[in-house]
């Protein structure tokens, strides 16, 4: 019954998410910049995103696309794309993090396995936002920005709860453990 809650709950995510999206898409920019005046961004910015950078380029490289990797970003196809604090996933974190009490809720699960959860969905969330920004690249490769552009604001929202969706069913099916009963 919880896990048919936590399905419901992400279903019903996805369908505010799709009524928002585009003022969130209008008010994202207004955000970022509140953001970007409190400064912990640059430590995100500095530290993750050269990182992430590298990593995007380990996932492209073997695609044979030719690029230029910046500390901040990548020059591809004759276009400078930059991968800025705000690009790398932190919202998907979020609704990450968001969505673990709700799917703990009522369970009576092992420790190791709560862990085991936390764990492999930090690093699914992960993964699918380098996935994420590595798609968006193929696309400006192959397309005019715009389309790019679109599946950046737009389509990188429904990875991530079509993700955290397959992420709860997979946790529920083979990774989360009921406490024993004494």
């Amino acid at each position: 019954m919880r896990q048919k809650r936590v399905f419901q709950l992400a279903l019903a995510s996805l369908a505010v998410l799709l009524m928002i999206l585009p003022f969130m898409v209008s008010i994202n920019e207004i955000l970022t910049k509140l953001v970007e005046k409190v400064g912990f961004y640059m430590w995100i910015q500095d530290k993750i995103v050269p990182w992430e950078v590298r990593l995007i380029v380990v996932l492209l490289r073997p695609l044979g696309v030719e690029m230029q990797a910046y500390r901040d970003g990548l020059l591809i196809n004759n276009t400078y794309a930059k991968i800025s604090w705000n690009c790398i996933g932190w919202q998907s974190m979020f609704l990450f993090c968001l969505s673990l009490p709700v799917g703990f809720k009522g369970g009576e699960y092992t420790w190791l396995s709560k862990l085991e959860a936390v764990l492999i969905g930090g690093l699914g969330t992960f993964l699918i936002n380098l996935l994420r920004v590595a798609a968006t690249l193929l696309l400006l490769l192959v397309s005019k920005p715009l389309f790019a552009l679109v599946f950046h604001d737009y389509l990188a929202a429904i990875v991530t709860i079509i993700w955290l969706i397959f992420f709860w069913w997979f946790s529920y099916r083979y990774v989360l453990e009921e406490k024993d009963k004494l």
